[in-house]
């Protein structure tokens, strides 16, 4: 937009955010690159998991198994498409935004999938004022942002690819298995330019979920994003995210002190296994998600009651109106289920009881 300041953007694309590093990679990058792509599978790498070039440090984008994202970029250095599936919170959007800045400089071709999505979304639409006034014509088309990824040779992303219906999701067969977009309107196909491929991204949890076809699943690998495995990463994701998303939205990072983070991402981890961390305590699991991304959230609204409204550093207070929004979900179900463990494991941890307190003077 005219006259705006990067400043100003809460939230800019990730080629936009981090272009001096991808400058930088590109610049010390010597290592054979795919047709169309900005940088080495190789440099991509280092621009998602961290590392140097030159005297540039890369900052780790993602956080997790090194394998794993090896074969998300290989996948994308063929003509196979890549699933990225998991539950919610495992960074699946996060991943394949920063693929996408990595590979094709442009993370914006995106299509975000939900249950009234049309096949217009996927293929291309018209401008009716034109298609009325001159007739069909190539000028009358809307392209989609895949026949525009297409036509560049770029990445494009659909997210919650099985939140689409299934008869919408299968126009994506012939687009992966052909590489052309047909356009029987007008005669003629759009043929994709070497460095197209497409990004989609699964949460099978959700409600509403519609199975891929098989014919459909054939044209993509599948790679499987695990929650983190450890306590420790998990806190040092969420400070990773903190402090990104912090500087958009004015929250200094002193406001969330790594002790609340821990005790955050403890509680979310025990609920979401059925035990507490040393295994003594069997757990009830709540219908709450509870993922990595809804702690993000959950400190955020602490760190801002903090800065805003108390002395500029969260507390349990500040956190325990956002942790109890997150856990209970059914109102009927998950609130038992939290006041067991606020009973059962908080009340009785060592430390614990500021939170405890905090949590019970929020009880109706």
């Amino acid at each position: 937009m005219k006259g705006s300041k990067a400043t100003e953007i809460i939230r800019p694309h990730a080629e936009t955010a981090y272009a001096a590093e991808l400058k930088a990679l590109a610049a010390a990058d010597e290592r054979p690159r795919p047709a169309s792509w900005r940088l080495s599978p190789w440099a991509v790498m280092t621009y998602l998991l961290g590392g140097k070039a030159g005297d540039t440090d890369i900052e780790p984008k993602y956080f997790g198994r090194r394998r794993l994202v090896e074969m998300a970029v290989a996948t994308l250095a063929t003509d196979r498409a890549l699933l990225l599936l998991g539950v919610p919170g495992t960074a699946k959007t996060w991943l394949s935004e920063h693929l996408a800045a990595a590979i094709s400089g442009d993370s914006t071709l995106l299509v975000q999938g939900t249950a009234g999505i049309s096949e217009e979304s996927l293929r291309y639409g018209w401008n009716y004022a034109r298609l009325l006034a001159e007739g069909p014509s190539e000028k009358a088309l809307v392209p989609s942002p895949v026949m525009q990824a297409m036509r560049d040779g770029k990445i494009v992303r659909v997210e919650e690819l099985t939140r689409i219906p299934a008869d919408v999701q299968d126009t994506l067969i012939t687009i992966l298995s052909e590489k052309t977009l047909p356009v029987p309107e007008l005669s003629f196909e759009i043929q994709a330019h070497r460095g197209f491929n497409l990004i989609a991204t699964s949460n099978d949890r959700d409600k509403g979920v519609h199975e891929l076809s098989a014919a459909l699943r054939r044209r993509f690998n599948t790679v499987v994003l695990p929650l983190p495995d450890t306590l420790e990463e998990e806190v040092a994701i969420v400070q990773n995210r903190l402090s990104a998303l912090g500087k958009s939205l004015e929250l200094p990072p002193e406001a969330a002190p790594l002790r609340e983070i821990q005790r955050l991402v403890t509680i979310f981890r025990e609920l979401r296994s059925g035990k507490t961390e040393d295994g003594r305590e069997k757990l009830k699991v709540p219908t709450a998600t509870l993922s990595t991304a809804e702690a993000i959230s959950v400190i955020h609204q602490g760190q801002s009651l903090a800065v805003h409204f108390g002395d500029g550093e969260l507390h349990a207070h500040d956190l325990a109106g956002g942790l109890q929004g997150a856990v209970v979900k059914d109102p009927g179900t998950d609130r038992v289920i939290w006041q067991e463990y606020l009973e059962l494991v908080v009340k009785k941890r060592e430390g614990w009881q500021d939170l405890y307190r905090a949590c019970k003077e929020l009880e109706p």
